[in-house]
């Protein structure tokens, strides 16, 4: 991919136990947007067969109340997605279903197999067909074949061998599954409305519905969830924990508890921002964040540093998917659609802008441009996470490891490109120093190592 983004991203959720359970997938599906806006699904369950609608673009544009209306069942399950293996087309939208020995079953999925391809070689060389290129159909094939009887042995079977990251929810006739990988790497909570159970990637994707949050589905654990309640099943022993730091840096909205904290996103990265301000302090007139991801952080700078905070730039939340962009011209605005200036804010200042992270500093570059066009004397750059230098392995998707800046460039080489006055990333150190985090983190994408960096 060529974009100037980080991308993990998919969003599931899954209920079991309501009347009209589509509605309720809706609404999850709804607050958890921002985690995949390229298709979406949602696949119901009634005692004697599926029901299910896909479409691509976002889940207002997709589902209908008549729609969602027709989708009956007791349970259901649904899915936001990014692709992050496979190409972005309809075929690949999940959830996935497949009609089996052992009965239907639909899966929904967010992360990658770090060894997605030798699998489904594996699989093809043994006669499978994929209608996919989605790695997530690699444990369709594994249901279908599973030689087990009893549900949690013929999930258990799905999965031996595969290796993270996964958090997923299935669905059959009879029962809502949820697994996570042994290492923990994406979020799954679960939680209750009434007397049903919720599954979901984040826990705003249960405010909507004003359901209970339960708890996080454990590293290698397997809920399994039917009329006659919830079961826990310890599928694998957990392993090292390899959570993904960018979930608070970045992926999760701010309303978020992920991981079992007890804090909000929005509270982890205002400490990331204070961290900011004692590693890199400068003399300035106004904090600007670069909205939405990086308000909490610049707000926590503000904080600390007793500059004051502002919104130098506005964000367009009413920006369509592209699909042809014919001239230079329209090229050359695509920043502009996203984000105007404020002029009143930028005027004559000296601007501290806070990012959450540097990918190919394409944009950013673009971004301080348009600040000093609008009036900022200086303009310095505050990263509210480490250099990104390594592609990500466990499901992130952004460019190749040679396209990322910081691979090939020192920071003040970064900082010329870019073209701010002063340029300044939280250390390794200082964002694991975090007071509210606990646990292990990877930290691939700044330091190229795969062992656990401990909180």
């Amino acid at each position: 991919m060529n974009d100037d983004v980080i991308r993990d991203r998919c969003a599931v959720f899954g209920i079991w136990g309501v009347e009209k359970p589509a509605e309720y997938v809706y609404l999850g599906l709804h607050n958890l947007q921002h985690r995949g806006q390229e298709s979406s699904g949602i696949v119901t369950a009634s005692q004697r067969k599926f029901h299910s609608h896909h479409g691509m673009g976002i889940v207002n544009e997709i589902f209908s109340e008549k729609m969602l209306h027709e989708l009956n069942g007791r349970g259901a399950i649904g899915h936001n997605r990014y692709s992050t293996f496979g190409s972005s087309s309809l075929e690949n939208a999940q959830p996935l279903m497949a009609h089996t020995q052992h009965g239907p079953v639909a899966i929904a999925h967010n992360g990658q197999f770090a060894n997605c391809k030798s699998l489904k070689s594996r699989l093809q060389r043994q006669g499978c067909i994929f209608k996919s290129d989605s790695d997530t159909e690699i444990i369709l094939h594994n249901f279908a074949r599973s030689k087990e009887t009893s549900i949690e042995r013929i999930v258990a079977s799905c999965f031996t061998g595969v290796k993270p990251a996964y958090s997923i929810v299935m669905l059959t006739l009879n029962e809502l599954i949820a697994v996570r990988d042994p290492s923990g790497v994406r979020p799954l909570a679960f939680g209750k409305v009434g007397r049903a159970f919720v599954v979901a990637s984040e826990t705003v994707a249960f405010d909507i519905m004003r359901a209970d949050y339960l708890g996080e589905v454990q590293p290698g654990e397997m809920l399994i969830i039917n009329d006659r309640g919830l079961q826990r099943h310890q599928l694998f022993p957990p392993e090292e924990e390899l959570r993904c730091v960018f979930e608070y840096i970045y992926f999760a909205r701010p309303d978020s508890f992920l991981y079992g904290s007890e804090h909000t996103t929005a509270d982890i990265r205002k400490e990331f921002g204070r961290q900011l301000w004692r590693e890199h302090p400068v003399e300035a007139d106004v904090v600007i964040p670069v909205p939405d991801s990086s308000t909490f952080a610049a707000m926590g700078f503000s904080e600390a540093s007793g500059i004051p905070f502002d919104f130098g730039l506005v964000r367009s939340h009413y920006i369509g998917r592209t699909f042809i962009e014919p001239t230079q011209a329209i090229r050359d605005a695509k920043v502009r659609k996203k984000y105007n200036p404020n002029r009143s804010v930028l005027r004559e200042k000296r601007v501290v802008l806070v990012e959450d992270s540097i990918v190919r500093g394409t944009t950013l570059k673009n971004i301080i441009r348009i600040i000093r066009d609008f009036g900022a004397r200086e303009v310095h750059v505050r990263v509210s996470s480490p250099p990104y230098r390594f592609s990500c392995y466990l499901g992130i998707d952004t460019a190749e490891t040679k396209r990322l800046i910081a691979h090939s460039k020192a920071v003040d080489r970064i900082r010329t490109f870019i073209g701010s006055d002063s340029l300044g990333y939280l250390s390794q150190e200082g964002m694991l120093g975090n007071r509210l985090l606990e646990g292990g983190f990877c930290t691939y994408c700044f330091n190229g190592s795969t062992r656990i960096s401990q909180r």
